[in-house]
């Protein structure tokens, strides 16, 4: 019999009074899984347990993109890496959505179960893996300082509610020199989203031809000067593939290097967490020796290689 651990975060998502979690044993004893279920009670706690596995064939993080993350980071630190698999059960959910999931837990249980396995791209700030989105920027402290009680409470209204009451007229900008495909430029610019996603922050589409196995990364610079233009440029990413979208600057590369002039008073927010500002230096770049199982669903979609089992 297989060995499968389930990285559970209880606290993920909206109210889950009514979850059980005897399915994930039916389930999984149904396509030959022995299965051990892990709760996480803090943050970082899904790196040091998957850091810390004995060789298992299947690591599943049930949980919201921050959980994934943090599994996903674990396995990047460990010597021999484990296969992972993302079971969304989040507020948001934008990789599982990306990746086909549904909104029912038990259903996507079976899909994950019936789909392959893939080699992705996992891109990395400053050596610190981050699975689809790296960006900074007025309000983007939405993502991770939003209340827990109110996201338990509203769902994604709850993101709304906390921006609505930081909205103000002036956005900041920063100066920066930044090298990319091996030229350098300088520019000033409001948000920053270096991603690997065609999802983000709710949103559709963002991209409408990603690959997650095209060691390739996209990089959008934006400069919005106050609220108006803040919300015209979300009408329009709405609408709009976002490298077309007026005002972007767009890359799509393997290596980023962005220096900031004056260290942002923000932080940077990776998968919906908040990352520290220790430097005003960041290098981006890829590791490609990641293993998940992913249902079949965008399997096409989302990836040069068609061949199962890689």
């Amino acid at each position: 019999m297989k060995k499968c651990v389930v990285i559970y975060n209880p606290a993920s998502g909206k109210d889950k009074k009514n979850t059980s979690v005897q399915p994930f044993y039916d389930i999984l004893r149904k396509y030959d899984y022995d299965t051990e279920i892990i709760y996480t009670s803090k943050k970082n706690d899904a790196t040091s347990i998957v850091k810390k596995l004995d060789a298992v064939d299947l690591v599943i993080s049930a949980g919201g993109d921050g959980t994934l993350n943090e599994v996903v980071t674990g396995n990047l630190e460990r010597k021999k890496r484990l296969t992972i698999a993302n079971l969304p059960m989040g507020t948001t959910n934008d990789v599982g959505n990306m990746y086909g999931f549904t909104g029912d837990y038990v259903k996507n249980l079976e899909l994950l179960l019936k789909g392959v396995k893939k080699k992705i791209d996992v891109c990395l700030i400053n050596d610190t893996p981050f699975v689809y989105v790296a960006c900074l920027g007025d309000y983007i402290d939405m993502a991770y300082n939003t209340p827990r009680e109110l996201k338990k409470r509203y769902g994604k209204i709850a993101y709304i509610l906390y921006g609505l009451r930081q909205l103000k007229n002036k956005i900041n900008s920063y100066d920066i020199r930044y090298t990319v495909n091996g030229k350098t430029y300088e520019g000033n610019y409001s948000f920053f989203f270096i991603t690997n996603a065609s999802r983000i922050a709710g949103v559709n589409d963002v991209y409408y031809d990603i690959k997650l196995d095209d060691d390739m990364f996209e990089v959008a610079f934006c400069k919005v000067r106050n609220k108006a233009e803040m919300m015209k440029f979300f009408i329009l990413l709405n609408n709009m593939d976002a490298k077309d979208v007026p005002g972007i600057t767009y890359y799509q590369t393997n290596y980023l290097e962005i220096e900031f002039m004056k260290k942002p008073k923000v932080s940077w927010c990776i998968d919906g967490e908040e990352y520290p500002i220790t430097t005003n230096k960041f290098v981006f770049k890829i590791d490609r020796k990641t293993t998940m199982m992913l249902p079949k669903e965008n399997i096409i979609k989302l990836f040069q290689k068609q061949d199962e089992g890689e």
